[in-house]
């Protein structure tokens, strides 16, 4: 351990020795259109280490287009996950891309002993370590109910500042005129900021992750923050795997295959 010299006080420092194997994370992309898988891909570019990978998934069919309820995302799951079980063993962690509460994230954490997260778990623990008020920008109204029940679930309550929707449809994002949705998007962060006192504001829908630097410039100076849970999800999952931390088994997640087969239904 060497020391460094800082107006004439001497601090302990050290640097790392590790020379770990690159790690491989699996983006899930729980709906069925795959440029929205890219485009998460290419919001990733910037900030990724030079030794992590990360692959796309996309859900095939007959998965929906876009995850707007509870309906598309039980039909997503099951998609998904007859999909990834047979490859799930070359990934290091996997990051499921879809702002909620989604089921295929404990059901990845059943199957495997990977680390999971989901994007809006870990845009929430972000806002929790930057800011004490946090608010989401989504895309519909029944998103921004749905939300706040996450939000409560996961004990945030008492640091919500509350959910503006921009009123579009998440495959909207994209076919509608790229400079009206910015504006859209960039009038409910200000709203968020300004009139409800959000100093860290999420952005609810995987398709938003590409315009995080524009909705960042639209509150300069304000001092609040932009989190975007799809950046900041694949951080976490590095931090997991270099540290050889995976899902616990002792509790909830316990592998279900062995009652499967039991019941003689191991069909995945």
């Amino acid at each position: 351990m060497a020391t460094t010299h800082h107006a004439n006080v001497i601090l302990p420092k050290v640097s790392g020795s590790s020379n770990s194997r690159p790690i491989n994370i699996l983006l899930v992309n729980p709906n069925s259109s795959e440029y929205m898988t890219k485009d998460c891909l290419t919001a990733l570019i910037p900030s990724l280490p030079s030794d992590v990978i990360v692959h796309g998934f996309t859900a095939p069919y007959p998965a929906p287009t876009a995850i707007e309820s509870q309906t598309d995302a039980a039909l997503s799951t099951e998609a998904c996950i007859r999909a990834i079980k047979p490859i799930g063993h070359n990934y290091d962690a996997f990051l499921v891309a879809c702002f909620r509460d989604h089921p295929l994230i404990s059901v990845l954490k059943e199957e495997f002993t990977q680390p999971v997260l989901g994007i809006m778990e870990a845009a929430m623990y972000a806002a929790r370590m930057l800011g004490g008020n946090m608010g989401i920008i989504c895309t519909s109204e029944r998103s921004a109910a749905v939300h706040g029940r996450t939000v409560s679930q996961y004990g945030f309550r008492d640091y919500f500042a509350g959910c503006e929707a921009a009123k579009l449809g998440v495959l909207e994002l994209d076919s509608n005129p790229k400079a009206e949705v910015h504006a859209n998007i960039t009038q409910k962060i200000n709203r968020l900021v300004q009139e409800k006192g959000a100093d860290c504001v999420l952005l609810g829908c995987a398709g938003m992750a590409e315009m995080r630097d524009i909705c960042a410039t639209s509150v300069q100076g304000s001092g609040a923050r932009v989190v975007d849970g799809v950046g900041l999800g694949v951080q976490f999952l590095i931090g997991l795997v270099r540290e050889g931390l995976k899902t616990s088994k002792n509790g909830i997640f316990r592998d279900s295959s062995g009652d499967r087969v039991k019941r003689m239904q191991d069909w995945l």
